[in-house]
């Protein structure tokens, strides 16, 4: 039997400057990464790479970019886990800051 959807997903959207990629995925990986799953209530969590171009649609215009973009999905125990001392002094992209655009959303089930 499949597990069940979670009830709460944090998702965090990135596209990195790819002179800094391979060091962005070393430190993401090797450290970032395990910070986050080591916080009280963040369940688990898993990180995507796009294959492709990424299709972006607003307001009914359409595009496609060439782009790399990463993704990383955190099942967590609600919106509250984001507000601890342990999530807080993980959270940011210290050096990566000014070589990032990126999209961090909760989503609770309805």
């Amino acid at each position: 039997m499949p597990e069940p959807l979670p009830n709460c997903i944090l998702l965090v959207l990135c596209e990195i400057d790819s002179a800094v990629e391979a060091e962005w995925n070393r430190w993401y990986d090797e450290e970032h990464l395990p910070d986050a799953l080591a916080c009280p209530g963040v369940i688990r969590g898993r990180r995507y790479r796009s294959d492709g171009e990424v299709s972006l649609t607003d307001h009914g215009k359409r595009q496609r970019v060439a782009t790399v973009a990463y993704t990383a999905v955190y099942e967590i125990e609600g919106p509250a886990v984001l507000e601890t001392p342990a999530f807080k002094a993980m959270a940011g992209w210290y050096q990566f800051t000014d070589r990032i655009k990126a999209r961090t959303q909760v989503f609770s089930a309805i």
